[in-house]
């Protein structure tokens, strides 16, 4: 039998004046048990210059990209998927502590089938880890433009535990396939941050692709985001699409990986689960 070559994945985070979080985060990604990946830390213009701490923890495979102005989320996480090697890019948030399944759950949908192009896991509350964020996203209302979370706010009784297809992945945590990028583009930077999901997943996802959520890996976040303060205009784009977005499930009983957010850096409080 012909093995296939593991698929490579660049973990793309920022940090914003954030090092000891960004930090916990990094050595989260210690644990994973997949390990082919690189991690690009893209600093912000952080007040201090992370990159002789972050490189002090000689992590393998970790880069700090040192950006001199606030790119903000939008831009900058484009700005390290333009530099990220991988067959796929994890876009994820700095306040987050990983566990060791995460990146095998995420990749599982994309080996089944061809037409996935994201992958995104369950969000709960740090605060209340037994009430739900995010289990995928309903349609967008055509007349408000607004979108809502499916399970939102619902205590989670393993009513929404079945991975599938959905609307669009959320921005705190999406493996996205490179083939998506290359054909589809990047986040709109004229959102900064908010609502930059919702235009991609938009122009992402057209009818010969899927959207997974993927339930039962755990995030949270503690502190608010340093990005609040430049947040543009918020409206909507949605031209026809091609990829599908998807949610996911584990596959085995109880057994889940997990991403914590530790500290509330781009997002409020919240737990996502696959």
């Amino acid at each position: 039998m012909t093995h296939q070559p593991l698929p490579f994945i660049s973990i793309v985070t920022l940090n914003y004046n954030q090092t000891p979080i960004t930090i916990d985060f990094l050595k989260s990604t210690e644990l994973l048990k997949f390990r082919n990946f690189e991690t690009l830390v893209c600093d912000m213009g952080s007040n201090i210059d992370p990159t002789d701490e972050i490189n002090a923890l000689n992590i393998p495979n970790t880069r700090v990209l040192r950006s001199e102005e606030n790119l903000g989320f939008t831009g900058g996480n484009n700005w390290g998927m333009r530099q990220a090697k991988g067959d796929y890019v994890f876009i994820v948030n700095n306040d987050t502590e990983v566990t060791p399944d995460l990146l095998d759950e995420l990749l599982a949908p994309f080996h089944s089938d061809p037409t996935i192009g994201v992958t995104s896991p369950k969000i709960r509350f740090y605060h209340h880890p037994n009430v739900i964020q995010y289990a995928g996203f309903n349609e967008i209302d055509v007349f408000t433009g607004r979108a809502s979370a499916v399970g939102s706010k619902e205590e989670d009784k393993g009513q929404h535990d079945t991975s599938g297809y959905t609307h669009g992945a959320h921005g705190c945590a999406m493996l996205v396939k490179r083939e998506v990028i290359d054909k589809v583009g990047m986040f709109p930077e004229k959102f900064f941050i908010y609502y930059e999901e919702w235009d991609w997943s938009s122009r992402i996802k057209k009818p010969d692709t899927k959207f997974i959520i993927k339930r039962r890996h755990l995030f949270t976040t503690k502190n608010p985001s340093p990005w609040v303060s430049k947040v543009l205009s918020r409206f909507i784009i949605i031209p026809e699409t091609e990829y599908c977005i998807c949610a996911v499930t584990p596959t085995h009983g109880n057994s889940f990986a997990s991403l914590c957010f530790s500290h509330f850096s781009p997002f409020q409080k919240q737990c996502c689960a696959l």
